[in-house]
């Protein structure tokens, strides 16, 4: 039987058991363990985890652990680039692009409305959302730490918070997103891009209101919606704007 000590860092103890949290604890491994292996088993999924260091260096997630290996296990850093040390993945992701599990439809929706493709279905399985992420280089968002722990799936978020705007400002920390953000680019509904459109065109589908007071339109060519700068929109861009800031 191996044995090895484990330390894990900053957020990454919210996974854990309580009386091993912001502390070094020893567990008996199997004696092909690896650390992704060992890492999961003690509840964090391998998605949160941007630093294994192992007797003090840097090393994947398919180090096989020894006996009276040392593990410390960081999430990202925020303040200090670790760039020549990371071992962990393979390859950054070039374009931001997520995919939303079932219970994270109105983070989803604040994320369109930044300008972020995302893919969101309430019906989603684990296994379609596995397959979008490997097929459209997609990062994962979810609550649930188990689809996170899918091999397959290299980038993901366990999102922490509850409501969607605090959802929002976790993501855009984390991911520091702020300068990336293009608000009202996409469909919050169907995700697709959103153009200007003459007037003329829409005025059938506009309310009488919305016909005497607005020029400027958008429209979505998968759903047809029609947007202007209504009252729904200012209150949008108050919550994006407020989000923003908590999140910079």
């Amino acid at each position: 039987m191996v044995t090895a000590t484990f330390r894990f860092y900053e957020e990454l103890n919210d996974f854990l058991a309580p009386e091993r949290r912001r502390s070094e604890f020893s567990v008996p491994c199997a004696r092909a363990a690896t650390t992704k292996h060992m890492i999961e088993a003690l509840g964090v999924p391998h998605t949160e985890v941007e630093l294994i260091l192992v007797n003090g260096e840097s090393t994947g997630f398919d180090h096989l652990l020894q006996d009276g290996d040392r593990v410390a296990i960081y999430p990202r850093f925020e303040a200090l680039d670790i760039t020549p040390l990371l071992r962990v993945r393979e390859w950054p992701l070039r374009v931001t692009r997520f995919v939303a599990d079932a219970h994270l439809g109105g983070l989803a929706h604040l994320l369109r409305m930044a300008g972020f493709d995302t893919l969101y279905r309430n019906d989603f399985h684990d296994s379609e959302i596995a397959d979008i992420a490997v097929r459209d280089g997609r990062i994962v968002l979810t609550r649930d730490r188990e689809l996170l722990k899918l091999r397959s799936i290299t980038h993901g978020c366990y999102v922490h918070a509850l409501k969607p705007a605090q959802q929002f400002q976790e993501i855009v920390a984390r991911l520091d997103l702020a300068r990336s953000v293009r608000p009202f680019k996409l469909c919050m509904e169907c995700n697709a891009p959103l153009h200007p459109v003459d007037k003329a065109r829409v005025l059938e589908r506009l309310p009488p209101s919305v016909q005497a007071n607005y020029e400027r339109f958008t429209t979505c060519d998968v759903c047809g919606r029609v947007f202007w700068e209504g009252s729904h929109w200012k209150k949008m861009r108050a919550l994006l704007a407020e989000s923003l800031r908590k999140g910079d």
